[in-house]
């Protein structure tokens, strides 16, 4: 007996489609890289060294998997309510004019580790704005929340070329940029943590403390979403908004509330290019890793553990693609751009591709586990 629609065991959710769509994706990127003359394996083994070869291709890789894990932790908690918050660039844009604000004010006066609380503070409260304005408009205008969120992204991008030229630029400089920070407003580097693990890591890598604040925030994301009353409800709003009313669960107090948390989280992004390595607020210091971040909860199943193994997989061909590019002449950056794309359409769009098929052999070789009652000669 089988079924297309039977429902897998959750190492086969979570883990094996998830992987056969990657395979897929790098066997579909090998293609490409063959049309150009390049050898695929080569160009996979390049991939994977450039990015997990040397301690310092290990520090860019989690220096990027870094944005990664705020963004998609972002998308994550608002899926699970069964929002889209497709404006996480934009709030992390808003958030680093607020992170640049306290930099500005305090670096002079306070050490790092006073300024980094403020700074938190500070990225969540404007991410957590800039997406309350969406969140009303949905929960009490019934405005679509994807179109209000992404024309949002535009709304800040103008606000932040609009600030940096005419309000936080420095008096005869000329690029639209803040200020260097002082001391007091930058964080520490984590080389010294691979250095110690027999790694060898320039004292200028960019991987600094906003990682562990990262990997903290996804702890409380699953605390918060398998844990708490709040995350029950989001949830349950998400799964079936009519019974979730039927339970007492406002619509319009939990949308609001998830997105705020939502834009928190991708506000606290801006922490880690500004504090962490720029040491200014630079006019694109996000550099589309809000877009990132809804792929990144596609391939993670929107579970925090699943969205840092994907931030990762994104931080590798962040850096390594940069080494395949130098490595390989002929495969641009746009290559690279492409081999992300793929990998974001197999895990986004097509996720479910494979889905029937792997259902089909799973019913067909173990009903039990798949949830199907064996029949009595099977019983026998």
């Amino acid at each position: 007996m089988s079924t297309p629609y039977a429902k897998l065991p959750a190492w086969a959710d979570y883990g094996l489609i998830p992987l056969i769509n990657l395979l897929v994706a790098f066997a579909v990127a090998g293609l490409v890289v063959l049309l150009v003359g390049e050898n695929p394996f080569r160009a996979a083994v390049i991939l994977i060294e450039g990015a997990f070869g040397s301690g310092q291709g290990i520090a860019y890789t989690l220096y990027y998997a870094t944005n990664f894990i705020f963004t998609g932790l972002a998308v994550a908690v608002a899926f699970h309510c069964g929002l889209f918050n497709i404006g996480g660039e934009g709030q992390a844009y808003i958030a680093g004019l607020g992170v640049g604000v306290v930099a500005l004010t305090f670096d002079s006066v306070l050490p790092w580790w006073l300024t980094f609380p403020l700074a938190i503070l500070a990225a969540a409260l404007m991410g957590a704005l800039w997406a309350l304005i969406p969140a009303y408009l949905q929960a009490k205008r019934g405005s679509h929340i994807v179109i209000t969120t992404i024309m949002f992204n535009f709304i800040a991008a103008s606000v932040m070329v609009y600030m940096l030229v005419n309000v936080l630029k420095p008096v005869g400089a000329m690029a639209p940029q803040t200020r260097q920070f002082l001391e007091g407003a930058q964080l520490p580097r984590l080389g010294w943590l691979l250095t110690e693990l027999g790694l060898k890591v320039r004292p200028s890598v960019p991987l600094n403390v906003s990682f562990l604040l990262a990997l903290l925030m996804a702890l409380l994301v699953w605390v918060l979403i398998w844990r708490t009353k709040l995350g029950y409800e989001i949830r349950t709003f998400g799964f079936s908004p009519k019974a979730a009313r039927y339970a007492g669960i406002s619509a319009s107090r939990i949308t609001i509330v998830t997105m705020l948390i939502s834009g928190a989280l991708a506000g606290m992004m801006a922490l880690n290019p500004i504090l962490g390595d720029q040491h200014n607020v630079p006019l694109d210091f996000v550099s589309g890793a809000g877009f990132v971040g809804i792929a990144v909860a596609l391939m993670g199943r929107s579970h925090p553990a699943g969205i840092v193994l994907a931030a990762i997989l994104f931080g590798m061909l962040y850096q390594g693609g940069a080494e395949l590019s130098f490595e390989m002449p002929d495969i641009s950056r746009d290559m690279i751009v492409i081999i992300q794309g793929l990998v974001i359409l197999f895990a986004g769009a097509l996720e479910n591709m494979f889905r029937p098929t792997i259902q089909s052999i799973f019913a067909s070789l173990s009903p039990r586990s798949v949830g199907i009652a064996a029949t009595k000669g099977e019983r026998a």
